[in-house]
């Protein structure tokens, strides 16, 4: 890669991380959903039985509210970009000497700074509420998870080009997509207790790999196996994410 692409990519992410530095209460708003899920579900954990002898339900629950904010917040970046192209601005940069593939990588990049900043804050606030992260861990979980949200983020920028200029089918597919992902990741409860064609469904969800990849990582069981399958599942997201976004980038819009 050419110095010129980096310095691309940092025009690209400037231009789109700028908007969030002047409104900084409306990156605490797309929170709404995560601290809600925190505060008020979390503790209902506690008593469902379901993790007797498996230590604070906060081990299980924190990890999977990270998933939960990366389904939400990378699987729907798109919508900015949507709104570019729907207001002509991004016909406009097209035009400029700048590289496709930078537009896309410095798009997902803000991106991954949002989902970074947010993980961090909600692991801060877990803490006093009894979640014991593991450092190491938790460092390598958040590689993890960003690479995971860097793939959902190329492919939603992807599926935003597709659905130029009208945008229907960039709805409908995120919200058709979204929340059986979620669902079936088993981030709220344990998909264990569900009957067997759930649990059969749930192991075709390679958001549910990544899940179980976080757990392990924040409790600090690096030799795990699910460490293995969820950065394998990780990485072909982004691989996958990456390169459909950079040909619908190149190829126009």
């Amino acid at each position: 890669m050419s110095v010129q692409f980096f310095r691309d990519t940092g025009t690209v992410f400037s231009r789109e991380f700028a908007p969030v530095l002047r409104e900084p209460l409306g990156l605490l708003f797309t929170m709404g959903q995560p601290l809600l899920f925190l505060f008020l579900f979390g503790p209902l954990l506690g008593g469902t039985g379901s993790f007797e002898g498996e230590g604070s339900p906060w081990q299980w629950f924190v990890p999977g509210i990270l998933i939960m904010m990366c389904l939400s917040g990378p699987m729907m970046a798109g919508y900015s970009l949507l709104v570019d192209l729907i207001g002509g601005s991004m016909e406009r940069m097209l035009v400029t000497p700048l590289n496709r593939t930078a537009m896309l990588v410095g798009r997902a990049m803000k991106e991954f700074a949002i989902l970074l900043a947010q993980a961090v804050l909600i692991i801060v606030l877990a803490v006093p509420l009894g979640f014991r992260p593991h450092l190491t861990g938790v460092l390598a979980g958040l590689a993890v998870l960003t690479l995971f949200g860097i793939g959902l983020g190329a492919l939603s920028f992807a599926l935003a080009i597709a659905s130029s200029p009208g945008g229907d089918l960039f709805y409908g597919v995120t919200q058709l997509v979204m929340f059986p992902l979620m669902l079936l990741s088993g981030v709220l409860l344990p998909m264990d207790s569900g009957p067997g064609w759930l649990q059969v469904a749930a192991a075709l969800n390679p958001v549910s790999y990544v899940v179980e990849a976080e757990r392990a990582l924040f409790s600090g069981l690096f030799t795990d196996m699910s460490v293995l399958y969820g950065t394998l599942c990780a990485c072909a997201v982004a691989a996958v994410g990456l390169a459909t976004g950079t040909r619908a980038m190149r190829r126009g819009v």
